[in-house]
């Protein structure tokens, strides 16, 4: 019997080897190919981004700067929700970008010539104990391959030389922190004309994507996608705007996405016609429409996108017309975006298209007033990338190029008390679309998403049990 049980326990310890590995890794305070691969793969700083493409991104933006100045690009803050609790963490795109560092505290500056270096903060045993591992000095150099890396305690005694040596001194300064803002250095170059902000740079760096950016951008505008078509499915039978939020953000957050690009805009009803509306705690009334602006994050890049629907099922014949108008003026500007346009020429196109239609359902009362900026004042689109109105010093006027990514939404907002027919007030509608510019023209990376009447009731009268069937059927199996 002692023989068998010895036997047993030999067994029992190879099958327990087989699913316990013990691992020497040592944590960065973020993913790597070592402690996540199943994330990223050997050789990537953040998933989908290699070494080779952060090197390449700092050289690019090297060329932009001028000969012997350099760039001082601090992480962004960690900001408080109460005395003891921090909102959730989030990098600022442009340091981002050019280290793949996704942690605060740390500040990086670029020259032409020392390269990239890093200051990384330093963590005490305490720190470790409430807030994990972080990225240290080690990390800056394995990890995001930092030509230099030094203690973010030393940064007082090593980035006044580098200030003192520079033709030109420029600075994120969106994140600005007193940390080198006080130095003695940095004042006298702000004193003498040498300091400027460094997002006119880094801002046309980002705004032609690379092939590893556009994956990652057209992974995040599918998941919004898939996410926004089940709550819309979803929203037949549960037409609450909270519902539904919720069932987006779910739905993004099971198929990968790190975080909502915003906070989702669910507007039903008289909601939809307030642009940035949030509170989504109404009940949807049967006949209402309901507006939803959605994104998420995947990996550093994100996606916007917006759909308007009646989530019982029909949309009514006094709106028809007005949505069809909508649905037309994205249709035709979606056809308009290509290389040598811009997106002020396609918004310039969708106002003079709107204004003619909402003259001709009655809503205004004459061609080009003022009054039309009350129904729609929002731009027709946006840059979209790192941020979702990404590369703002880049100007609407600038003519788009194969690589750029905007957003087409036209849309229209009538408050409940605006002088229109009453079957148009408090209506609110838009469709959003992100586009990528290719060099032959375009390329929809939300046309999975339907937005004709036709397919989204038909979707919605004749999927939405299906769905349902299914949800209980799974909830049984479990």
């Amino acid at each position: 019997m002692n023989h068998f049980r010895r036997n047993l326990a030999k067994k029992f310890q190879s099958k327990q080897c087989s699913y316990i590995t013990k691992h020497n890794f040592f944590g960065v305070g973020q993913p790597t190919p070592a402690t996540h691969p199943h994330l990223l793969k050997e050789g990537e700083i953040s998933p989908g981004l290699s070494s080779d493409e952060y090197l390449w991104r700092r050289k690019k933006l090297l060329e932009l700067l001028p000969e012997k100045s350099i760039a001082i690009v601090a992480s962004a803050p960690v900001k408080m929700m109460t005395d003891v609790v921090p909102y959730p963490f989030r990098q600022d795109a442009d340091y981002l970008y050019i280290t793949g560092c996704q942690q605060p505290g740390g500040i990086a500056v670029l020259s032409h010539q020392y390269g990239l270096s890093m200051f990384m903060p330093h963590q005490t045993t305490r720190d470790v104990l409430w807030e994990g591992e972080v990225a240290g000095v080690d990390a800056a150099i394995d990890t995001f391959k930092a030509d230099r890396a030094y203690p973010i305690s030393k940064l007082e005694k090593i980035l006044p030389a580098m200030i003192e040596n520079s033709s030109k001194v420029f600075h994120n300064v969106k994140t600005a922190t007193t940390s080198y803002m006080h130095l003695e250095s940095f004042q006298k170059a702000i004193s003498s004309g040498k300091l400027q902000d460094i997002s006119v740079h880094t801002h046309e760096a980002r705004w032609i994507k690379s092939p590893s950016e556009l994956k990652l951008i057209r992974d995040s505008t599918s998941i919004a996608s898939q996410a926004l078509l089940q709550t819309m499915l979803y929203s037949k039978r549960y037409p609450y705007e909270n519902m539904l939020a919720a069932k987006v953000e779910y739905e993004c957050k099971t198929r990968g996405a790190q975080r909502m690009s915003f906070n989702p805009v669910v507007g039903g009803g008289p909601n939809a016609s307030v642009i940035h509306y949030s509170r989504n705690d109404q009940q949807i009334k049967n006949g209402d429409l309901v507006l939803m602006d959605v994104g998420c994050e995947f990996h550093g890049y994100v996606s916007d996108l917006t759909r308007t629907w009646p989530p019982c099922g029909r949309f009514s014949p006094e709106v028809e017309e007005l949505y069809e108008l909508i649905l037309d003026t994205s249709k035709e500007c979606v056809a308009l975006c290509r290389p040598g346009t811009s997106i002020r020429e396609i918004h310039n196109y969708s106002v003079d298209k709107l204004n003619k239609g909402f003259k001709e359902l009655g809503i205004l009362s004459s061609g080009r007033s003022k009054s039309y900026h009350l129904l729609n004042p929002t731009s027709i689109g946006h840059y979209l990338g790192m941020d979702v109105h990404d590369c703002t010093n880049i100007s609407y006027d600038r003519t788009l190029k194969p690589g750029v990514v905007i957003t087409i939404e036209p849309g229209v907002y009538i408050p409940s008390n605006f002088d229109a027919p009453e079957r148009y007030q408090g209506v609110g509608i838009r469709i959003e679309d992100d586009v990528l510019i290719t060099e032959s023209g375009h390329e929809v990376l939300t046309g999975s998403l339907p937005k004709e009447i036709k397919h989204i009731e038909t979707m919605l009268n004749n999927l939405s049990n299906v769905t349902e069937v299914e949800h209980h059927m799974l909830n049984a199996a479990s």
